[in-house]
């Protein structure tokens, strides 16, 4: 066996430091249960989503097309970090192995990925819904839909798959404490026994291009978006129009500028990294966690099909 595989394989695990500021119980305690009852207020509301979309035709829409696909991506990307950090605070199962690190690292930045395209592609059905509604049906179908959504599930596999291929070709022969609670790109990195410039560059230059590129598309379809709707005659369906856009533009500035944020961290100095790893969290909770009452249980649609879903469900006393 040559020399750099001796070396890149002497690391058998790593070990998820965590919140650097916050090793003592009561902290850990308090994190547990604010993350915990966090991540099962995603699942419920997610799964809830899928089900109701699933179940009901009369939903089987571009719109909730792309909705069920965020619903998925979001519960994704939450369960690639939320649990680990659980049971680390819980268990202090706070060892990840080699390969596990870097299967969650190509997880969470496929979905990343994939969750920034079709934000991009969901801001572009509004567009059309709104700016050219006789149009609309005839350019969107659920299979072009459904085609759009794959290609951003694929792109997703190709970048994430690509950086941590990168990152393999790494030696890691020694240091193996990762100041973080699962394997972020850039904290691994950190770790390796080579040069990583070119890792470091190349990985910033893909997370910007993914980043920048479709949130500067998404403002440009909501001034298109607004501009529509200051034309619309009555103040109540101004209100309306602008109330939406403004919850949807608001949770998705959260999930970009968020995220731009954690691929410039490392380079900003006097940025703490327990502030680094909270926004890193916050990243990949808050979007998942709003994202439901955003775009769906606001809906008459979905609250409608909600309410025939659960008048079925529901158990009637049997006649004597």
């Amino acid at each position: 066996m040559s020399s750099w595989n001796q070396s890149n394989f002497r690391v058998a695990e790593f070990i998820l430091v965590g919140f650097p500021g916050f090793q003592d119980k009561e902290s850990k305690n308090i994190l547990l249960a604010i993350f915990l009852m966090i991540y099962l207020l995603i699942l419920l509301g997610n799964v809830l989503i899928i089900v109701i979309l699933s179940l009901d035709e009369s939903l089987y829409i571009p719109m909730y097309l792309l909705i069920l696909n965020l619903a998925v991506l979001d519960i994704a990307i939450s369960t690639t970090t939320i649990p680990k950090l659980i049971s680390a605070l819980l268990f202090n199962d706070n060892i990840i192995s080699f390969a596990g690190c870097f299967i969650q690292m190509g997880c969470w930045l496929g979905v990343l990925t994939a969750t920034s395209f079709l934000l991009a592609l969901m801001a572009y059905d509004r567009y059309l819904a709104i700016c050219s509604p006789l149009h609309y049906p005839a350019i969107m179908s659920n299979s072009l839909v459904m085609k759009q959504s794959l290609f951003c599930w694929l792109a997703g596999l190709v970048i994430g798959g690509f950086l941590v291929i990168l990152a393999l070709r790494l030696p890691f022969c020694g240091p193996n404490k990762i100041i973080h609670c699962y394997c972020d790109h850039s904290s691994v990195l950190r770790l390796a026994c080579a040069d990583t410039v070119i890792n470091n560059y190349l990985g910033l230059a893909i997370a910007l291009c993914i980043l920048i590129l479709p949130l500067l598309y998404i403002f440009f379809s909501y001034i298109k978006i607004v501009m529509a709707v200051i034309k619309i005659t009555t103040s109540e369906g101004r209100l309306k129009a602008f109330s939406t856009c403004g919850t949807h533009l608001l949770i998705i500035s959260v999930f970009f500028l968020l995220t731009i944020f954690i691929a410039l961290s490392y380079r900003i100095p006097g940025i703490s990294a327990d502030s680094r790893i909270m926004v890193s969290l916050l990243q990949s909770v808050i979007p998942p966690l709003a994202n439901p009452f955003i775009y769906c249980f606001r809906s008459k649609e979905i609250r409608g099909s909600l309410e025939k879903t659960v008048k079925r469900s529901t158990i009637l006393p049997r006649r004597s």
